[in-house]
């Protein structure tokens, strides 16, 4: 059987196929099949409150790819997620609308806490018993903040804050400096007997990761600071030239970067775990775990 995952997010849009391999003691999923496509819905919406007519038929165009793709690979089960862009762009029902109409493809629009919930499917299973745990999500529209003790989620929220949203504006420390103010009433409220973890999900901090062959691993915050520090001196062309960055990251790192690095300055977290996860994946296990109970 195979399902497949897709995240329509503010900066890009992904498709992620996995084949589930039946074995003992649980089924699990091997990729065979992962897109991502600089999409950038965010930055028509977040300007103008609705997708512009260019980006709908970007959008038109990769919806009819992705589903294509699930064809050949004979997709049996799929589930199509859109965030904060869709959700706030007066005419993101209509263009849902047309593309299930057009090629089938049915796509929900969730909000920041049915985000959170679908990437928290995964973050659970990495939390060690011994550790407590800020988790920092940083999109192109929204970041999501998970405060988690003795493995079990405490606190969360959802803030209109991104690696798109507000990057330019004056707004943007504003925000930051409420997103720190909740962390650190937390803290207050549930305070934890040892420091922080933190754990950081998205596509920017995933570069970064990459950047210092770390990926997967654990990054000091100091080596957050030191990439951020240095892709910002450079303007965007010399980014995408020098750093061979797409042009999509070499915009959005460094908003990206100063969000997660505030975010465990509040939590006083001097370390994250980089896991390589993210939506697509809670998607992934959603899919594998409603199509299990399905043949029980």
């Amino acid at each position: 059987m195979n399902l497949a995952a897709i995240d329509i997010g503010s900066n890009g849009a992904r498709l992620y196929i996995s084949r589930v391999i039946e074995e003992e003691p649980q089924p699990t999923l091997k990729q065979v099949e992962y897109v991502r496509f600089p999409l950038r819905l965010g930055k028509s919406v977040f300007e103008t409150g609705k997708i512009d007519k260019e980006k709908q038929q970007e959008m038109l165009k990769l919806m009819h790819a992705f589903k294509l793709l699930m064809d050949l690979h004979q997709v049996e089960d799929y589930l199509a997620l859109a965030t904060s862009a869709m959700r706030e762009a007066s005419n993101g029902l209509d263009i849902a609308k047309k593309i299930e109409d057009r090629f089938g493809l049915q796509i929900q629009i969730i909000d920041g806490k049915q985000e959170a919930e679908y990437t928290g499917q995964v973050i659970g299973s990495l939390l060690d018993a011994d550790k407590n745990y800020i988790h920092i999500d940083v999109g192109g529209g929204s970041t999501e903040l998970n405060y988690y003790i003795d493995r079990q989620k405490v606190a969360t929220q959802s803030y209109e804050i991104g690696s798109i949203r507000n990057a330019q504006s004056t707004s943007f420390q504003e925000k930051l400096k409420a997103l720190e103010s909740w962390i650190r009433e937390q803290l207050q409220v549930n305070p934890s007997p040892t420091p922080l973890m933190a754990i950081g999900t998205g596509g920017n901090i995933n570069k970064i990761a990459s950047m210092l062959s770390k990926k997967g691993d654990i990054l000091p915050i100091d080596e957050i600071r030191t990439i951020r520090n240095y892709v910002a001196a450079f303007d965007i062309p010399t980014r995408i030239h020098r750093l061979k960055l797409n042009p999509d990251r070499a915009e959005t790192l460094p908003p990206a970067a100063d969000i997660y690095i505030s975010a465990m300055e509040a939590a006083q977290a001097s370390q994250m775990l980089v896991p390589d996860v993210g939506l697509k994946n809670g998607i992934m296990q959603a899919l594998l775990q409603k199509n299990l109970a399905n043949k029980v």
